[in-house]
């Protein structure tokens, strides 16, 4: 400490003190404003850039809000065309019942009025068969009376008789 009381120059210390006062005035002059607006500057890209972060954030929100409401709108809509699906192939498979029904009912129908009518043909041709057969039986046993002549004449006369009568 000694050393440095008696080094002491009062010259020197006037002459540091001038360039140190000369060195503040030239960095406030040149480098100060410069080195306050680059620092303002930062500040000013910071709160840009945190005002800009949240900004996405509330984006993102916002975005992921609508993806729910379309996803959830999504689902309402298949679920619908899912439901109109499942009634449509009910309607169908009903409709094709109730058809198929109804077609059988004609079918039976139809059968029912087939067998009538080939009943009533066959009792048609079962009566004229037998009306034939009667004939023929009947001109058989007419043939044998009237072989003899006194058989016809009896024939004749009862005839006769059963003409008047009526």
């Amino acid at each position: 400490m000694e050393k440095l009381v008696s080094d002491f120059s009062f010259g020197l210390f006037i002459w540091q003190t001038i360039i140190f006062v000369g060195l503040i005035f030239l960095l406030k002059k040149f480098a100060w404003k410069p080195i306050l607006d680059a620092v303002n500057e930062r500040e000013e890209g910071i709160k840009n850039a945190l005002l800009s972060a949240e900004n996405a954030k509330k984006e993102m929100q916002n975005l992921q809000a609508d993806n729910q409401r379309i996803l959830h709108e999504a689902r309402t809509e298949r679920d619908a065309m899912l439901k109109d699906a499942r009634e449509i192939k009910e309607k169908m498979v009903s409709d094709a019942k109730n058809e198929a029904q109804n077609q059988g009912l004609k079918m039976i129908e139809q059968a029912k009025a087939a067998i009538e009518s080939e009943k009533n043909a066959a009792m048609a041709e079962l009566k004229l068969q037998v009306s034939s057969l009667s004939l023929e039986i009947a001109e058989k046993l007419l043939k044998d009376e009237l072989s003899n002549k006194e058989a016809q004449t009896k024939l004749v006369e009862k005839m006769l008789g059963d003409a008047k009568l009526n």
